[in-house]
């Protein structure tokens, strides 16, 4: 086993969904059959993207309520869910709805900022309130409070024959520590930290210093170790990496040429900061097993978390990510000394 500072301790694997539109119930019937499949291979968590107006998964709450009714074990996450496409008071009631029903194992992660294309849908999704929203952290800190319990009215009582909670009902008490924030920069890591969050790491980061290093690693650890640096848990607050990441051991070799195509398409851009947000992509790693725990294990990032939750490339087939999430969790898991969760094979 490659050494690493914090041997790996939940493995987990993340996908966006893809279906057509003609079809789209078996592009979800799909991510359905992955996530039973994860758990069947002992995999810790499942979590899935938003992608609104686009042939992906838009609303991974309902499918993961779904999940949480064909599972009995793996724990289930979005990675992330953008807020300004959401109203945290409705979102609340959700999260916490599909939380009860799973038996307390939702990991919600967020994200802020305008929507996609914000100009394109503002009148669709906010129709004469668009300049009035706040799509800064103020919008995560109303989630927070009401997934927490703090009142969502200054009514609670009997009115006739109805009985009125002030706070968000099913109310799930374990749920607020299990929020986690999307971040890629110093200033989210930190303010995440100073909320008591838990912080998703992905394959991309600000590299914010014009003039500091383009090196992605180096940027990421700076980013935990700040995240650690002001939370209240310190060295034991929850930081979750998400490389894309594809073992190969046992794909065909026409599997293997069509992963290699795929990440060295995606290659160029992660030689130098992308657009006026100096965006940093880490390089999809694709190998063997063995390989990728070399590479993992050299990873400065890497070395200072113990949960991953690797992203599937959007693109690929059923049978792919098949290929793919069975190699990981009996070829690289144990590479990275995890061991499977009880009732995996």
């Amino acid at each position: 086993m490659p050494p690493t500072e914090r041997p790996l301790r939940k493995l987990g694997f993340l996908t966006i969904g893809l279906f057509d539109e003609a079809d789209p119930r078996r592009g979800h019937e799909s991510t359905l059959e992955l996530i039973e499949l994860g758990e069947e291979l002992g995999f810790d968590s499942a979590w899935l993207r938003h992608r609104h107006l686009q042939y992906g998964i838009s609303s991974p709450v309902a499918v993961l309520a779904a999940a949480s009714q064909r599972t009995r074990r793996i724990e289930l996450g979005t990675a992330v869910t953008p807020l300004g496409w959401e109203n945290p008071l409705r979102l609340a009631e959700d999260l916490a709805t599909v939380d009860i029903l799973s038996g307390g194992r939702l990991n919600p992660g967020v994200s802020v900022g305008p929507p996609a294309h914000f100009e394109q849908v503002r009148d669709a999704l906010y129709p004469g309130t668009a300049d009035a929203e706040d799509f800064g952290y103020g919008r995560v800190e109303r989630l927070l409070d009401l997934v927490r319990g703090k009142p969502a009215s200054d009514f609670s009582g009997v009115e006739g024959i109805e009985v009125f909670s002030d706070r968000v009902q099913p109310h799930s008490p374990g749920l607020g520590r299990r929020l986690w924030y999307g971040g890629g920069s110093l200033r989210s890591a930190r303010w995440a930290a100073e909320h008591g969050m838990n912080l998703l790491t992905s394959s991309v980061v600000k590299a914010e210093e014009p003039e500091g290093t383009a090196d992605f690693a180096e940027i990421q650890l700076s980013q935990i170790r700040a995240f650690r640096a002001h939370h209240p848990d310190g060295e034991a607050a929850r930081v979750s990496q998400g490389l894309v990441v594809i073992p190969t051991d046992s794909a065909s070799p026409e599997q293997r040429a069509k992963y290699e195509e795929y990440a060295a398409g995606r290659l160029p851009r992660t030689t130098s900061p992308q657009g006026p947000a100096r965006l940093l992509f880490a390089p999809d790693l694709v190998g063997t097993s063995a390989e990728l725990a070399e590479q993992l294990s050299a990873h400065a990032a890497f070395r200072e978390v113990d949960e991953v939750a690797f992203a599937l490339p959007f693109t690929f087939e059923h049978d792919d990510y098949v290929q793919i999430l069975t190699d990981m969790a009996t070829k690289l898991g144990p590479a990275l000394g995890w061991r499977p969760a009880a009732g995996g094979r």
